[in-house]
């Protein structure tokens, strides 16, 4: 617990404003994602709408963790059987793929991260239902999260409601806190056994980004050093807000205008907060 951050009452006004500038990317690029366009394209766009219209930094910008070379590029693009972290480069995107878009902006200091899936023109079954599984796989782990509850509630959920509808749940990947920093403690692993890990106290910021597989869980690495695939080139799929611990339960931070609405099943704890549209 010592190194999680417990974010005060002005860190929690910036990454509102963070959170919200990083969902209205995704809202600016969605009318683009069709067949046709590169994500090389689309890497432009939203590079463009966050520096010249929102005044926010892309964060994945020359990103460098220990062990890795800088990451080239402003948002991550993951087609068809890219679990995460793909390179938007010249590959067109055709009918029937699906892209995960993953953005993160920089405002004030503060990070807002957050990633959708688009369908390039009619998806198939197989591609819708991933996509809505790992939607609701979200949003259940998004359900548990309240003051007293444990990060594996999280992961337990997630992970039964994936393996039930048939798909695996990726391991090597997960969410974690954000604030000032990028990637923070605590880990917020997609997989596990209730009321293990970190007890949630208000104030926690973190993401629930479960990467659901349509076969198995295992993933190769591309030689780029950053592309991550399924092995056996499975479809995958991910979802991801960034969330607040509230006093009496959670506060989805990356919501906008065009932030698709939560499955029918989930019951909100507590009022969300006004967006000004």
């Amino acid at each position: 617990m010592s190194n999680i951050t417990i974010k005060t009452a002005e860190d929690i006004a910036g990454m509102r404003v963070a959170g919200r500038l990083g969902s209205e990317v995704l809202d600016y690029i969605t009318p683009f994602v069709k067949p046709g366009i590169t994500t090389g394209e689309l890497d432009r766009l939203c590079h463009d709408y966050m520096v010249n219209v929102q005044g926010t930094i892309p964060a994945p910008l020359n990103y460098c963790p220990p062990g890795y070379t800088p990451y080239p590029k402003s948002v991550c693009t993951s087609v068809n059987d890219v679990i995460c972290h793909g390179i938007p480069g010249d590959k067109v995107l055709k009918n029937g793929d699906v892209i995960n878009i993953d953005v993160t902006v920089i405002k004030d200091g503060y990070h807002g991260d957050t990633s959708r899936m688009f369908f390039v023109g009619e998806p198939s079954i197989l591609a819708r239902r991933l996509s809505e599984i790992t939607y609701e796989c979200m949003w259940l782990g998004i359900s548990k999260i309240k003051p007293g509850a444990h990060l594996g509630d999280i992961g337990h959920v997630i992970q039964q409601h994936a393996e039930k509808a048939g798909y695996s749940v990726v391991r090597e990947f997960c969410g974690h806190g954000i604030g000032k920093i990028f990637h923070e403690e605590p880990q917020v692993l997609h997989y596990g056994r209730p009321g293990t890990l970190e007890k949630l106290v208000p104030g926690m910021i973190f993401t629930v980004e479960p990467m659901i597989n349509a076969g198995r869980r295992e993933i190769r690495e591309m030689g780029d050093g950053w592309t991550i695939k399924t092995k056996d080139r499975s479809l995958s799929a991910q979802w991801e807000h960034t969330v607040l611990v509230t006093e009496t339960g959670y506060e989805i931070l990356t919501q906008s205008a065009g932030t698709p609405p939560p499955p029918a099943f989930i019951v909100p704890t507590a009022a969300p907060q006004a967006i000004d549209a």
